[in-house]
């Protein structure tokens, strides 16, 4: 039995959420969002919140019922507040810059690294060391800051690179003489 999956997903004001079929609609003041649930899955919209429960005791449609569950939690969210994510640039030289729609990345190798940005998400740069990426799709704003970390990860010796401002990097001792 599906804990999260059990929980209904409460309509907060100014959302309005549309169940037709498998496909679940958010609407909210940052946007719109859809989702297409598995078929195994049954989505009702009951008194204000969405309800998702497996279609039948199958080992399948159990596993997908917190995920779908969670999905349909997550475009709610996402039109309601939308979703953020803090990337901290460390090392000597290393920075970033916005070119137009672009993101400018000096991260220590012989060429800048020009990242282009994809629709649906923003990134910001408040400080040369620091990144925040926002947008309404979680999926979309969680790939394109793992693609801007994926660049130059944090390495444990010194701990430079691009890593998410929450992160903690395992420092290893150096060598010893």
């Amino acid at each position: 039995m599906s804990r999260i999956g059990k929980q209904p997903v409460a309509i907060p004001e100014g959302v309005t959420a549309t169940v037709e079929g498998q496909k679940v609609t958010a609407k909210g003041p940052k946007g719109e969002l859809h989702f297409v649930v598995n078929d195994e899955v049954l989505v009702k919209l009951e008194e204000g919140s969405i309800k998702v429960g497996p279609r039948d005791e199958t080992k399948g449609s159990r596993s997908k019922w917190g995920m779908s569950r969670t999905m349909v939690a997550n475009i709610i969210d996402g039109v309601k507040d939308g979703f953020e994510k803090k990337l901290e640039i460390n090392g000597v030289g290393y920075r970033a810059a916005m070119q137009g729609s672009n993101v400018q990345l000096s991260l220590g190798f012989s060429h800048e690294v020009v990242y282009q940005v994809p629709e649906g998400v923003s990134v910001a740069c408040p400080k040369p060391t620091e990144l925040v990426v926002t947008g309404i799709d979680k999926q979309k704003v969680g790939q394109v800051a793992a693609e801007l970390r994926s660049y130059r990860p944090p390495e444990p010796y010194k701990g430079k690179g691009v890593k998410y401002a929450d992160e903690t990097i395992f420092r290893k001792e150096g060598k010893k003489k």
